[in-house]
């Protein structure tokens, strides 16, 4: 008896009763939906008829003997078809094969050309998938003819013996029927949750948006926030599209205020209403002041996430600052100064008060010069000021001198790079 079987071995197998008379052609797998590391087989899908077909599910308990052809334990009268096409909650055919799945040891998508089935105890165990060439070859039957010409011209081919599996328990699947998840071993999630963000974002790329959201709804919320962050702007407005209304806000509410500024006002209009109705108080007012500047301007451009500390402060309160904010979405480097109103008194940098003593007021490490930019001063003047002085962000205050956000050289960059792609686009 063989080990391991391959789907498209059994898919069109006949299935024999007790008294060896044909019941019908197996056409799929059901499998059990569980924490299973290797899932187990629920049920066979069989089929019967040419024009009229009709469609049984029997129990894998049933099942005497998984050769060929497959033997039952029960009379073929015992059998119950129906009509109407069995769809199971998991079954390999409907699920698996043809579909996308991630290689979380390789962290790359791939597709599923084949299934390989480990046989146990008159069981099937779903234990890797083939994405190889030969599994395409193998479901058009035409292996034999193909190992035959290789065989007679390099018999030493690796494609003779070299397979290209993937274990299940090291992939995650994209979709389900465009609409559910399967339900995967906590090993899988895990290992998928230690691919760096910036890598799932580009495998997301090459998704459709059915399974970007597939995907996306696999990672952790804290993994959701930091890949969402990563992804290009087209990227996030189709997920958005996507997701319901309250997944979305959740996610626009953990996102830099001026990347989710930029979101909002790539969304229709109605969207972005309907959005920021159903986000807090507090951070709707935040956006909708973002929303009123110019885009290409220093209000246009800043985010209200910034460090900023009272005049009183010593070293130490700035240290503690930057501890209490190390996984928020905020630039560590740089503290602003600020009195009672917010107005800006002075900025300082991680690099200034480092290795100052800890009780060391915090005013004594500023620079010496106040550097800032205005609301409603352009790009171009921002990307000069932040050149000159070589800093990575610039405050922005308002006529009356107070702070009401930071730029960062990304967010200038960013935006410059994308005036000249649609300035030369054209021409290039």
């Amino acid at each position: 008896m063989r080990l391991f079987v391959y789907l498209s071995e059994i898919l069109g197998r006949n299935v024999c009763d007790a008294r060896n008379h044909v019941v019908g052609k197996i056409y799929d797998v059901s499998m059990r939906m569980s924490e299973e590391v290797f899932p187990r087989t629920e049920s066979i899908l069989v089929r019967r008829g040419f024009f009229k077909k009709e469609y049984a599910k029997i129990p894998i308990a049933d099942c005497a003997d998984l050769g060929r052809p497959l033997r039952l334990k029960i009379s073929k009268e015992k059998v119950v078809f129906q009509e109407e096409k069995i769809r199971s909650t998991f079954s390999l055919c409907r699920h698996i094969l043809d579909q996308q799945v991630v290689d979380i040891n390789d962290q790359k998508v791939v597709r599923v050309n084949d299934v390989h089935l480990l046989r146990i105890d008159n069981q099937f165990h779903l234990a890797h998938v083939d994405i190889g060439i030969r599994g395409i070859i193998r479901r058009l039957e035409w292996n034999k003819m193909i190992d035959g010409v290789v065989r007679l011209f390099a018999p030493d081919s690796s494609f003779l013996t070299q397979e290209d599996f993937i274990s299940w328990k090291n992939t995650q699947v994209l979709t389900i029927g465009r609409s559910h998840n399967v339900l995967r071993s906590n090993m899988a999630r895990q290992k998928l949750s230690r691919i760096p963000p910036t890598q799932l974002a580009e495998i997301m790329e090459d998704l459709d948006v059915f399974e970007k959201v597939s995907l996306f709804k696999s990672f952790s919320v804290d993994m959701q926030h930091k890949v969402f962050t990563d992804m290009a702007l087209q990227e996030k407005e189709e997920l958005i599209d996507q997701l319901s209304n309250h997944d979305a806000v959740r996610i626009i509410e953990n996102i830099p205020k001026d990347e989710a500024t930029d979101l909002l006002l790539n969304l229709p209009k109605d969207k972005m209403m309907n959005l920021l109705r159903l986000m807090k108080r507090e951070n709707a007012m935040i956006l909708k002041k973002l929303l009123g500047f110019e885009k290409d301007s220093a209000g246009g451009l800043m985010t209200t996430e910034y460090l900023s500390l009272p005049e009183d402060s010593f070293v130490k309160d700035a240290l503690q600052e930057i501890k209490n904010n190390v996984e928020k979405p905020v630039n560590l480097f740089h503290i602003y100064i600020v009195d009672n109103d917010n107005r800006l008194l002075g900025s300082t940098s991680l690099r200034n008060f480092i290795n100052a003593d800890l009780n060391t007021p915090i005013t004594e490490t500023c620079f010496s010069y106040r550097i800032f930019v205005r609301t409603d001063d352009d790009i171009e003047e921002v990307a000069l000021i932040l050149e000159k002085y070589k800093f990575s962000s610039i405050p922005v205050l308002n006529e009356d001198d107070i702070l009401q956000g930071v730029i960062t050289i990304d967010d200038v960059v960013e935006e410059l790079i994308s005036i000249a792609w649609k300035k030369y686009d054209g021409q290039l």
